[in-house]
């Protein structure tokens, strides 16, 4: 929020606790480098209570053979080779309690067949949706031996997956070790390939970053050191030190894992606090155009009241700038300027000799009525013929009485009327609206009537507003139509009515066009999810892509809607 200096909530601030987090630890290698074996033989570490040893992909299926090495304990965790249910599983191990009173380690065997695995998914997707596009386009779909193009949103939703997996792994309060496999490739420079070799890590490449420690197994029993997060460990950063005699356990001692923090310090990010940010403002401006009719509605009286301004107070306000000695003028200009054009034409007052006006008009017409007195003065000052009597102020009693002759004396005194051929002084003010006048009562609408007052053989009824007339050709009532079309698509889809999909823009009467856009703009997101939940994710990706508004909404729904059922 540019412009805001001030905090918008209480902070405190706090010391560092100079624990380390429980480290979470990459160890990777080529095929056949020891690897699992590592891993399996660190389990029997006496600074761990438990390891739980979930295990992906088949290719190598070793977590139940090397329970035999020398001090391995660990179990193994279950699951179907799903994402969900690898994902529930690394979820049920984080959440169990320490045993003996020390936290348990968690080994993943191994992330490159995850990573693997997320990008399978999306390649099926990728075809899936080609042959989905060429079904819609009438050509023909693309064969097993084609190459398909996985696009940019399909690889943002594999990452958002992975980054799943790495998240729930962060809240787990004792070390984690992840297996990676390595590859030996060619380096590149410029884009353009080299005679030298390096080594690259088969998983997503963010995943160095989110570790602790790497360590990399070039051969059996050949260990290197490439990244370490530690200051109980003299090293130099940015370079491969060897790690001669590799454990796991002399890892973790290493890292100061006996004075490390009971759980991870760490405060992820929220992006979808964004999309909540949105849907909050989305909600205040439906909620504040709901509003708008209804204050509309509401009688002026009321809305002068509210803002501490009565149709008595205004004339007793210009009565008091008229009887103003120095600028009945001036004084009148500054109550508009005080309370606004807006406000004093929502309060009605009542003067008895210009009737019922709002307040604006009457300070209007008491400027109009000064003017004319200066004129008729200046006239009779040069020895003119006067003029003729303008129409007297409104004023009660005795002030109408003293209207009809000329006086010299100010406006306070009225009850003494002067000769008819008086000469006006300097200091004559004309005689102010009557403030003691009675406010006009507040008109009655439909909605204010008792039911009493109606004629006892009908209910009461508002007065139906007439339609207003529209043009089948006219292109508002087109757009307005097929928004009003999507409403129907969108209700059939959450399985209600229209009249309840639409019963919150619709309270007050027909709902505006853009009032109608913003409805069916607002609920697409949740219609394009209740689509996929139910395997329709060829029309939820086609409703994704419709414009706004979409002329053959029901068209590309006819098939759907002909097979789901309506509610009544």
């Amino acid at each position: 929020m540019p412009g805001i200096t001030t905090p918008l909530r209480e902070r405190r601030s706090r010391k560092p606790t100079c624990l380390p987090n429980p480290p979470m630890m990459l160890l990777v290698g080529p095929e056949k480098s020891g690897k699992s074996h590592a891993a399996a033989a660190g389990t029997g570490s006496d600074l761990i209570g438990m390891t739980y040893w979930i295990e992906i992909g088949g290719s190598e299926g070793t977590a139940d053979y090397y329970g035999r090495v020398s001090g391995a304990r660990y179990e193994i965790v279950e699951h179907d080779g799903t994402y969900q249910d690898i994902l529930d599983a690394i979820r049920w191990a984080v959440h169990q309690p320490p045993v003996d009173g020390k936290p348990n380690m968690i080994v993943v065997d191994n992330m490159s067949v995850l990573w693997d695995m997320l990008s399978d998914e999306q390649a099926l997707f990728a075809r899936r949706r080609a042959e989905r596009k060429a079904h819609e386009n009438r050509r023909r779909a693309p064969s097993l031996d084609a190459p398909i193009v996985i696009d940019s949103d399909l690889w943002n939703r594999a990452k958002d997956r992975w980054g799943e997996v790495l998240w729930m792994l962060r809240r787990h309060s004792g070390p984690t070790l992840l297996l990676a496999r390595q590859e030996i490739v060619t380096a590149f420079e410029n884009d353009k390939p080299t005679r030298d070799k390096t080594r690259k890590i088969k998983a997503e490449r963010n995943l160095p970053a989110a570790v602790d420690a790497i360590v990399e197994l070039h051969a059996f029993g050949e260990a290197h050191l490439t990244g370490v997060r530690t200051l109980h460990w003299d090293v130099k950063p940015g370079e491969s030190t060897p790690f001669p005699d590799f454990t796991v356990d002399t890892l973790l001692r290493r890292l100061g894992f006996e004075d490390a923090a009971t759980a991870r310090q760490v405060t992820e990010t929220q992006p979808e606090a964004y999309l909540k940010e949105q849907d909050q403002q989305r909600a205040q401006q439906q909620s504040a155009r709901q509003q708008a009719p209804s204050q509309q509605q509401a009688p002026a009286r009321q809305r002068g009241e509210t803002l501490g301004l009565t149709g008595k107070r205004a004339v007793e306000l210009v009565y008091k700038a008229l009887t103003d000695e120095n600028n009945p003028m001036e004084c009148l200009r500054a109550i508009r300027e005080e309370w606004g054009v807006r406000t004093l034409r929502a309060i009605p007052t009542q003067t008895k000799m210009w009737g019922e006006m709002n307040a604006d008009d009457l300070i209007t017409k008491s400027l109009d009525y000064i003017e004319e007195q200066a004129k008729k003065r200046e006239q009779e000052a040069a020895g003119g013929p006067p003029s003729e009597p303008s129409t007297p102020p409104p004023g009660t009693g005795e002030q109408d009485q003293a209207c009809e002759h000329r006086e010299e004396s100010p406006p306070s005194a009225p009850t003494q009327p002067q000769p008819e051929q008086a000469p006006s002084g300097e200091s004559d003010a004309p005689p102010p609206p009557d403030p003691e006048a009675e406010e006009p009562p507040p008109a009655e609408s439909p909605e204010d009537t008792s039911a009493a007052e109606e004629p006892q053989d009908l209910p009461p009824q508002r007065p139906a507003k007439p339609a207003p007339s529209r043009k089948k050709d006219d292109p508002k009532e087109i757009a307005r139509q097929a928004l009003l079309a999507e409403a129907e698509v969108q209700a059939r889809v959450k399985f209600v009515t229209v009249g309840e999909h639409i019963g919150l823009i619709s309270e007050d009467g027909e709902p505006g066009l853009g009032q109608l856009r913003d409805f069916v703009q607002a609920h697409r997101a949740e219609v394009i999810a209740l689509l996929e939940e139910t395997d329709e994710q060829a029309l939820a990706d086609l409703y994704r892509r419709a414009p706004m508004p979409d002329l053959g909404i029901k068209r590309k729904f006819t098939q759907y809607l002909d097979r789901a059922p309506s509610a009544q």
